[in-house]
Formats: C-alpha cells, sequence, structure tokens
C-alpha cells in the first residue's frame, strides 16, 4: 500500500439509538489503524433487521447520528445505504464505494458477533475483495478464539480480517432501548444531544393507551 491512498474506516449498523460504544470503537480504530476518517453509516434497510416497529425512523437514526458525531473533526456521516431501492447488502455498499474511490483502502469495523456470523452474510467473499475487515473484541469471546476464526475465515475469503485493541464496552442499542421504555437513566451511555433529541420526539417511550 502506497502511502498516497486514503485509509477510510466505516461504521455500519443501524444505530437505534447510537451510544458511546459506537464512538470509542470509531476513534480506537482511527488512531490505531492510522485511518484518514471514520465513516458512520446508518443502514436504511437492514436485511436482518426487517420489522423495525417500535423503532426510530430513518430520518430519526441520521439526525442521532449527526448529533453524536458532530464534534469530532475525522468522524463523517455517511447516507450511502440510506436509500429506498430495497435492502442493503455491505458487499453493493463495499463495491460501488470502491468504484467511485478507487484510491482508498476501507476498513470495515464489526463486532466479534458479526464475526461469527460471516459465513451467513451475503457474498463475504466479494466483502473480503473491496475492505479489510477490523474486529472489536467483545464479552465471553477469548482472544484466542477470536484470532482462531478470523484466520479461518481469511483463508475461506481470501481476505484481511484485523483485530483491534480496544476495551470492551458492553452495551447494546436494544439495552438502550429497554432502558428507556422503563424509564431508567441513559446517561453516559448515550451522548447528552443524543439523550435530549431522544426525549424531545418521545423516540421509544412506551405509547399510552387510550381511555
Amino acid at each position: 500500500m502506497s502511502d498516497s491512498r486514503k485509509r477510510v474506516g466505516i461504521m455500519g449498523g443501524t444505530f437505534d439509538p447510537i451510544h458511546l460504544g459506537h464512538l470509542i470503537l470509531g476513534e480506537k480504530a482511527y488512531e490505531q489503524l492510522h485511518l484518514d476518517k471514520v465513516l458512520f453509516m446508518p443502514s436504511g434497510n437492514p436485511p436482518h433487521k426487517r420489522n423495525r416497529q417500535g423503532r426510530a425512523t430513518d430520518d430519526q437514526r441520521v439526525e442521532m447520528v449527526r448529533k453524536a458525531i458532530c464534534g469530532n473533526p475525522h468522524f463523517e456521516l455517511s447516507l450511502t445505504e440510506m436509500h429506498e431501492n430495497g435492502y442493503t447488502y455491505t458487499y453493493h455498499t463495499l463495491e460501488m464505494m470502491k468504484k467511485l474511490n478507487p484510491d482508498t483502502d476501507y476498513y470495515f469495523i464489526i463486532g466479534a458477533d458479526s464475526l461469527y456470523d460471516f459465513d451467513s452474510w451475503m457474498k463475504p467473499d466479494r466483502i473480503c475483495q473491496n475492505c479489510i475487515l477490523v474486529v472489536a473484541v467483545r464479552n465471553h469471546t477469548s482472544v484466542a478464539e477470536l484470532d482462531r476464526e478470523m484466520e479461518r475465515l481469511s483463508l475461506k475469503y481470501k481476505g484481511t480480517f484485523l483485530r483491534l485493541d480496544t476495551m470492551n464496552i458492553d452495551i447494546s442499542s436494544e439495552t438502550i432501548r429497554d432502558w428507556i421504555k422503563e424509564k431508567k437513566s441513559i446517561r453516559y451511555y448515550v451522548a447528552d444531544q443524543v439523550i435530549s433529541y431522544i426525549e424531545e420526539n418521545h423516540i421509544y417511550s412506551p405509547v399510552k393507551e387510550k381511555g
């Protein structure tokens, strides 16, 4: 890889809502991999999450990401997957981005849970052709076990998998949504400006029954 090539990280996901675990992961990837920037890319219609009842709208998820990353100069919002042309697949997004930016090496950041599901992704070989997979450590997974799975997948799909050396932030968007419904505090888990936006727009709050 020549120095003239750009190094861009991609944090994909539903971000429903975006939380500090996402932001810390993006920052550590930027730092450790010497990236030029990290794209936060909300999924428009993720194939594995088709039933989105009781969730934030696409516009609300985009706005929450925008508010969460606005103070970081090397974080950038990408609307590449926010379209109405059907469900979004990672391989297609990456192929399109590589075609538009042939001078860029993309680092696609995933969690350990996604690594173990990678065989079930649509066209994993084409994903590996168009990016470097960056794997974040999660609880209940040993580093040795993670390394073995990364090696297996790299051989199977002729790809490059890198393990991100970062502290595990064991929090999920699902937990955040549950806490909001239970009227528990999400302070310090979600950026203040995002909390304000959620409260102002009554996102995730239980619907009051009439009568």
